[in-house]
C-alpha cells in the first residue's frame, strides 16, 4: 500500500495544474493518467486562453514564467454583431484590458506549450510521482481515507482523491455522482489561420448565425500575424468545413470575417468538438473532490472553461492550505462540504449563463438576432453593464 497526501487522477493541463499548485504547498503528490509519457512533437496548434485570477494560480504553482513567453497577449477582447440583413458588423463592442485591474485580460497559449512546461515542472518536484499509462480502476472513500486501485496493480492510501479525469470520469462514476449532460446540435471546428493584417492583441468574437466564430491572437507563423480559430457553427456544417481542401476552408473562413483580417490561410489540421454542457449533482464525495470538466463542461465562449477548472484548483488549494496550517484532516467531509458550497453555485451560474450566451449566438430569426445585438449595444454604451461585462468576463 502506498500512502500519499492527495491522488489526481487526469494528467492534462487541469490535473497538472492541480498537481503543481498543490505540490508547491509542500503536499506529496500522486497523479496519474492514461496516456504516455512521450506526448509527441505533433502539429497540434490548438489554444488556451489564461485569464485572471487562474494566471495566479499558476503563478503560486511555479508554472507561469515558463508558460507566458510561448504565448500571445491577449488586450482586447473584441464581439462583432453581424447578424443584420447583410454580412457586415453592425456593432463592435471592445473591451480594453486597460479597463481590468490588473491591465491585461490574459494570455493565449498552445496546449502543447502548457503541457510541455508543467510536465517539466512536475518533473522538478520530488514531491510529486507522475504515473504514465495508469488508470484508476476502484475507489472507496472512507472516514480515515481514499484508497484507490491501480491499472499498474498498486493501491493507493490518499488523505484526499481529485478527479480531472474529464467530462466522463470514471471516479465520478465510481463515488455515484450523477451528471446531466446535453447537447446543442452544433460542432466547433478549431484550427490554426495566418493572414495579412496584425491581430494587435484583439481576440474577435463575430455573431451572425449558428454560433461564434472567434479568432484569438497567437504568435506570428512563419512571419506572418497568427490567430487560433474557435468556430462554432450546426453541427452539419462542421462536418461540411472539415471535408473542405485547405484553399475553400481558407476561402470560407476569409468570407465569413468580412475581410477584418484580410485573406486568410488554413495553417494547422482540423478538430471538430460537439458541443455540449454538463453539470453533476455534486462536486464531492466521502474522499473525494471533483475539479475541470469532472465538474462542468461549457462551449468555448469566453474562455471560461480553463479558466473555471484553475478556479475549481484555487479554492480547494485555499482550503487545504488552512485545514494543513491548523493540523486538520485535509480530505475531512467538512472541508469538502465548505468547497461543494462555494463551487457549485458558482458552477452552475456560470454553466447556465454560458448555456444563454451560446443559444443566443446560435439565433436564426431577425427578431432574436435584433435583440441579440441590442443587448450588446447597452453592454457596451452602459457604463455599469460593461463593468459587469467585463468582470465576468474575467472569470470573476
Amino acid at each position: 500500500m502506498i500512502k500519499t497526501d492527495i491522488l489526481i487522477a487526469g494528467g492534462g493541463i487541469a490535473g497538472m495544474s492541480a498537481a503543481a499548485r498543490l505540490a508547491a504547498d509542500g503536499h506529496s503528490i500522486i497523479i496519474v493518467d492514461p496516456a504516455p509519457a512521450d506526448i509527441g512533437e505533433g502539429t497540434d496548434l490548438r489554444t488556451t486562453a489564461f485569464l485572471e485570477p487562474g494566471i495566479a494560480t499558476l503563478k503560486k504553482a511555479g508554472v507561469w514564467d515558463a508558460i507566458k513567453p510561448t504565448g500571445a497577449e491577449l488586450r482586447v477582447m473584441r464581439i462583432v454583431d453581424a447578424g443584420g440583413e447583410t454580412r457586415t458588423p453592425r456593432e463592435t463592442a471592445d473591451f480594453d484590458g486597460a479597463e481590468t485591474t490588473q491591465g491585461f485580460f490574459g494570455w493565449n497559449v498552445s496546449n502543447k506549450a502548457a503541457r510541455v512546461a508543467l510536465m517539466a515542472k512536475l518533473a522538478t518536484l520530488e514531491n510529486v510521482d507522475f504515473r504514465f499509462a495508469t488508470t484508476v480502476t476502484g475507489f472507496t472513500g472512507t472516514a480515515r481515507a481514499g484508497v484507490i486501485e491501480l491499472s499498474d496493480g498498486e493501491t493507493v492510501e490518499a488523505k484526499l482523491v481529485i478527479a480531472a479525469d474529464g467530462r466522463n470520469s470514471s471516479l465520478r462514476d465510481m463515488a455515484g455522482i450523477k451528471h446531466k449532460r446535453w447537447a446543442y446540435d452544433q460542432s466547433a471546428i478549431v484550427f490554426v489561420v495566418t493572414h495579412d493584417k496584425p491581430h494587435d492583441n484583439i481576440s474577435t468574437e463575430i455573431h451572425r448565425t449558428g454560433g461564434p466564430l472567434t479568432l484569438v491572437p497567437m504568435p506570428d507563423l512563419n512571419g506572418k500575424p497568427c490567430s487560433s480559430v474557435v468556430w462554432m457553427v450546426p453541427a452539419k456544417r462542421a462536418d461540411d468545413l472539415n471535408a473542405l481542401s485547405d484553399d475553400a476552408l481558407s476561402a470560407e473562413i476569409t468570407h465569413d470575417t468580412m475581410d477584418l483580417f484580410g485573406p486568410l490561410d488554413v495553417a494547422s489540421p482540423r478538430a471538430v468538438w460537439p458541443m455540449i454542457s454538463q453539470v453533476p449533482s455534486r462536486l464531492i464525495s466521502a474522499r473525494l473532490a471533483l475539479i475541470a470538466e469532472a465538474a462542468h463542461v461549457v462551449p468555448p465562449i469566453g474562455a471560461q472553461g480553463l479558466n473555471m477548472s484553475l478556479h475549481d484548483i484555487e479554492t480547494l488549494a485555499e482550503l487545504i492550505a488552512r485545514a494543513k496550517h491548523n493540523g486538520d484532516d485535509i480530505g475531512a467531509t467538512s472541508l469538502l462540504k465548505s468547497y461543494e458550497r462555494r463551487q457549485l453555485p458558482k458552477t452552475l451560474a456560470r454553466v447556465g449563463g454560458i448555456d444563454l450566451l451560446n443559444r443566443a449566438s446560435m439565433f436564426e430569426p431577425k427578431t432574436l438576432r435584433d435583440l441579440r445585438y441590442a443587448g450588446l449595444t447597452a453592454i457596451n454604451r452602459i457604463g455599469p453593464l460593461r463593468k459587469l461585462a467585463i468582470k465576468v468576463g474575467v472569470g470573476k
